[in-house]
């Protein structure tokens, strides 16, 4: 399998799921609600924070439609991209931010000005959007730095995937592939859990998921299926402004998908032998959650067991409760009271 590495971290399905807090637009073009969520996503637990860098004249042009018409202050989507961008000392500012935190700064370039910003601020990755996959000449910069290249597949047929995946291995740089739907929110039933193991037959690389459900269960579902990476958008409150609100995670909930990621991750890992968990882990809880077969009454020596005769109680370190038929029939050797354990050495062969 293609080797992807963060840092000194290796990602691939025998390895801990790795996780992207999504920022996205969610700052809203603050600086200072950009520098909260970073405190916030390490916080609770993720692997890297993920913002993008846009430069509007470079990217777009004033015609850009808007996807969902949301903003009050924006008159047009450029003016929304105008409105996002940070300068090269605040986008240090931010990397320095997460670098004390010990979590991964990535953010998605969608211009070549934001790859060469992105390039000298050194993330130790690239994160490739859904709508610039096919952009080839955008790729092919990003491949000639020699960093990995995690892809979204979101709005490309595997065609496309395809030519993308060529292009990297040509420069011989690693990379993942995640699994995704453009659609905000996307529901479960266009999430598409079949195509993680599709796409490690096919790519041979690390697989994950890029998830638009605005719920934490898609990604929860994709780390039992083998998922090595999620990607998810976070925001502080699902009532605040921005296009991508109804898609993404709280704070909580991302906290919550990151150790149950873990768990799952786990599981996955250790299987267990039911056999020995029985015997040799549970045997003391057997004995004490298990019942015994005791006498009912008070019986004499010589006396015939009945079913009438017998009681089941615990704890469980007499004969247990599936031997009943090994007992009622057989004479007792001695003289027992009510509530004894019955033992074999009680009753004749």
């Amino acid at each position: 399998m293609n080797l992807f590495k963060v840092k000194d971290r290796k990602i691939g399905i025998e390895h801990a799921p790795y996780i992207i807090a999504e920022i996205g637009q969610a700052h809203d073009g603050s600086l200072g609600l950009a520098h909260a969520y970073i405190d916030a996503v390490a916080g609770a637990g993720a692997d890297a924070v993920k913002f993008q860098t846009h430069y509007a004249s470079e990217e777009s042009t004033k015609g850009e439609p808007w996807r969902i018409k949301f903003s009050f202050q924006d008159a047009s989507r450029y003016d929304y991209w105008q409105r996002m961008e940070f300068t090269e000392s605040q986008w240090l500012g931010l990397k320095e931010h997460a670098d004390r935190l010990n979590i991964d700064f990535i953010s998605s370039p969608f211009s070549s000005k934001a790859i060469q910003l992105l390039d000298k601020l050194d993330v130790p990755f690239w994160k490739i959007g859904s709508g610039e996959i096919n952009n080839l000449p955008l790729l092919e910069e990003v491949a000639r730095t020699g960093k990995p290249v995690i892809l979204s597949s979101g709005m490309s047929p595997l065609s496309e995937v395809d030519t993308a995946v060529q292009l990297l291995e040509k420069y011989n740089v690693s990379y993942a592939v995640l699994l995704c739907t453009t659609s905000y929110p996307c529901p479960p039933e266009k999430i598409g859990l079949n195509n993680i193991n599709e796409f490690y037959d096919r790519y041979g690389c690390p697989v994950g998921l890029s998830d638009h459900s605005g719920r934490p269960y898609a990604g929860l579902a994709a780390i039992s299926q083998g998922a090595s990476i999620l990607e998810v958008h976070v925001v502080f409150d699902k009532t605040m402004f921005g296009p991508d609100t109804s898609s993404s995670l709280t704070i909580n909930e991302l906290k919550m998908l990151v150790e149950g990621s873990q768990d799952i991750f786990i599981m996955r890992q250790k299987p267990v032998n039911k056999d020995m968990l029985a015997h040799d882990e549970m045997g003391e809880l057997r004995k004490l959650f298990n019942k015994s077969i005791v006498l009912s009454k008070n019986l004499e020596a010589g006396s015939i067991l009945t079913l009438d005769d017998l009681q089941f109680k615990k704890p469980g370190n007499g004969i247990t409760t599936n031997k009943v038929n090994d007992v009622v029939g057989k004479v007792l050797n001695k003289t027992l009271p009510r509530d004894h354990f019955l033992s074999f050495s009680d009753i004749k062969d």
